[in-house]
């Protein structure tokens, strides 16, 4: 017959290591998504109608068809500076968490 080792099992493993580090680190990230997120959702479907009835319609005197396109034009051109702005804030919230890390 087989002779196997006996050793003992141990029903609960050892925790995994925490990558996330700490929770004030956690939470200022989700904080900054949901700033971000909020941002692209009323940023460009605000500057869209306003700039189509204050700037192209009013001011400029454009027909209702041509105020559509370029109004159309502004709020695409806020989503790109909104995701600049989120590319540009969550690099440097992760080369600053980076550099804390380290130092520690």
């Amino acid at each position: 017959m087989h002779n196997y080792d006996k050793t003992a099992v141990d029903p609960m493993p050892a925790t995994a290591p925490d990558f996330r580090g700490n929770d004030g680190s956690l939470v200022s990230v989700l904080k900054t998504l949901l700033f971000f997120t909020l941002l692209m959702i009323t940023l460009p479907i605000g500057l869209y109608f306003a700039s189509k009835s204050f700037l192209f319609e009013a001011f400029l005197g454009y027909s209702s068809n041509d105020s559509y396109f370029y109004a159309a034009i502004v709020a695409v051109l806020a989503v790109h500076v909104v995701l600049a702005l989120f590319v540009y804030v969550a690099w440097n919230e992760g080369s600053r968490q980076c550099r804390e890390g380290k130092q520690d």
